[in-house]
């Protein structure tokens, strides 16, 4: 197992290294020597059994860099056109592939909702980098397009993973029931309630007691992963999302104690380099290129479709708002990219057993490959053509 850890870390390192200098996003380098190293054989299946797991951690450390990074004066600045966006454009998107899955690529009505919410989400590997580099440059910020953006992905992954988990239970066998459907926004707000509430006791034990910046990371680290325990560990006719619960657990961190915030911040972001190149090998190492190779055709024209359906989903948003047309381009623009939340569930229906599996891992990694690259490049692209950076105090 060790080998194959050092295999996953050199490898994923060099190729996404190699794709930075060719102006591409790290993250397609990573995901590619995962799939040159699933093909190869040489990874154990001990560590490729802990994958999900893996993943998971991933994705609690790039929420939790998300919320230490939100703040929340700006989150009541953006108001409506924020909260709108993070369940709108995925709304639309899934709605888009469930319509369109069925004849292009062979999935039943709910196969086909468990995989548009899998490919929904946009990633915060790709946009809270770029959105937080904007505001640094003080672009777009005269409207809050960054902020906006920032907080409507933040919350849109969350959406994407609670609808995720009730689709990938109606496909094991499950129904839908007015308990399911109201437990949606229950487990959103109570896990926005608890997160809060451990949020602000963390500012208050900091406070208290003095401690490297190390460990605090280690404290809300483990915190993270009690939460998420937590949720597997409730009763299903209680809902609580603790994803939702480790991002609110960071804006209220960041909204107590903002210095400390952003110290523990830039710790998460050190953490970040080990956990990505974890997170996208591993998929790219699950990928079965037999079936993506018979699929990537409708595939890539689902993803497309889909997508049209997501842009008409952040124009609505955007509505008596007063971006003009360039900054709504731009925001259609930056909710494009697809990474993180496809790389740690694409591969949980094929985990799961379901006939389906290697055709919603094939478009997770497709997804991937298109829309991370492409979106990166057009968002580096246009921002400097379709954001200004006055009236900025």
């Amino acid at each position: 197992m060790l080998l194959s850890a050092a295999l996953i870390l050199l490898c994923g390192l060099i190729l996404g290294e190699l794709a930075g200098l060719l102006r591409l996003p790290k993250l397609t380098g990573m995901l590619a020597a995962g799939i040159l190293l699933g093909a190869l054989g040489v990874l154990a299946p001990e560590l490729m059994g802990i994958s999900p797991e893996l993943r998971r951690i991933a994705l609690i450390i790039i929420l939790t860099r998300a919320g230490l990074n939100l703040e929340l004066s700006d989150l009541k600045k953006c108001g409506r056109p924020a909260l709108l966006m993070s369940f709108i454009p995925a709304s639309l998107e899934i709605i888009g592939v469930i319509l369109l899955a069925p004849p292009l690529v062979g999935l039943s009505l709910t196969e086909a909702a468990m995989m548009g919410a899998v490919l929904a989400a946009v990633s915060p590997a790709v946009i809270v980098p770029k959105m937080l580099k904007l505001l640094e440059e003080k672009r777009g910020t005269d409207k809050l397009i960054p902020q906006i953006i920032l907080a409507g992905a933040s919350m849109d992954d969350v959406f994407v993973i609670v609808m995720f988990s009730v689709f990938s239970g109606l496909c094991a066998g499950g129904e839908i029931s007015p308990l399911s459907i109201v437990n949606i926004p229950v487990s959103i707000l109570l896990g926005a309630a608890v997160g809060a509430g451990c949020g602000m006791l963390l500012s208050l034990l900091f406070r208290k007691i003095h401690m490297r910046d190390s460990k605090k990371v280690v404290i809300i680290l483990s915190l993270s992963f009690l939460l998420v325990t937590l949720e597997d560990s409730l009763p299903e006719f209680i809902g609580f999302s603790g994803l939702v619960a480790v991002m609110a657990a960071g804006i209220a961190l960041r909204w107590k104690s903002p210095e400390r915030a952003v110290r523990v911040s830039a710790k998460y972001s050190k953490l970040w380099t080990a956990a990505e190149i974890l997170l996208f090998v591993l998929v790219g190492a699950e990928v079965n290129l037999g079936a993506a190779a018979e699929l990537w055709l409708p595939v890539l024209a689902l993803i497309f479709g889909a997508l049209l359906f997501r842009f008409a989903g952040v124009f609505l948003c955007l509505l008596k708002t007063d971006l003009n047309l360039k900054e709504r381009l731009f925001c259609m623009i930056a909710y494009m990219p697809k990474a993180t939340v496809q790389a740690a569930i694409g591969g949980v229906p094929l985990a799961m057993g379901l006939s389906c599996g290697d055709t919603v891992l094939a478009g997770a990694v497709v997804a991937i490959l298109v829309t991370a690259t492409l979106g990166a490049f057009l968002i580096e692209q246009t921002s400097k053509k379709l954001l200004n950076t006055r009236n900025i105090e």
